[in-house]
């Protein structure tokens, strides 16, 4: 009986073989899928969505192993709605370009990327995509949701959702609700690395 087991399990890996590497393969931990944020107030972890959208997270890891979002400003911050950040052109802290007054109107040295709009659901943490009224302009900024915001559901594009870390996110420093969240003196990536996934 034993024996039978064995040559019938045998059969099975020998004939359907490639199914089994394939589940090993798609069980193992996604490298470089996290994206972490150093802020003042402390860590946050963004699980990054390449399912949703695989030329924006390849961007975004790109620029995050280029350096190019560390001491990066928070230009526009609208409580109760989002926080957001990424023009390494005109703000970074760092760069002899910086320029608040036109943060938010940069991007990088990489080219536009077109739209890679989901059935994702921008609820609070939700990690999306900036751009100007053009569906396929985002680039290198991105924006963090405080809360839930369905009226952006089809019209962003979703790269990822904060794992941990929201607590320091809410503590964001706000902008002026009369000036479209423009922020004075604001907050900045302090450092921002990939980790591996542990799950």
């Amino acid at each position: 009986m034993f024996r039978k087991i064995v040559i019938a399990f045998a059969f099975i890996v020998a004939v359907f073989g490639f199914n089994f590497s394939a589940l090993a393969e798609s069980s193992a931990p996604a490298k470089d899928n996290i994206l972490v944020l150093t802020l003042k107030n402390g860590d946050v972890a963004i699980r990054l969505r390449p399912d949703l959208a695989p030329k924006h997270v390849e961007q975004i890891k790109q620029l995050t192993k280029d350096g190019a979002y560390d001491h990066v400003v928070f230009h526009r911050v609208i409580d109760g709605f989002m926080a957001q950040t990424g023009d390494v052109k005109f703000g970074k802290k760092d760069s002899p370009e910086y320029d608040l007054s036109r943060a938010g109107t940069g991007g990088s040295n990489y080219a536009n990327l077109p739209a890679e709009f989901s059935k994702a659901s921008f609820v609070r943490g939700t990690v999306g995509m900036a751009r100007s009224s053009d569906p396929n302009s985002a680039n290198s900024q991105f924006f963090i949701c405080f809360t839930s915001a369905p009226f952006l559901d089809g019209q962003y594009t979703v790269v990822g959702e904060v794992i941990k870390g929201m607590n320091v996110v809410d503590r964001i420093k706000k902008g002026d609700a009369n000036n479209n969240g423009a922020v004075d003196n604001p907050d900045e990536i302090i450092k921002a690395h990939l980790e591996t996934a542990s799950n």
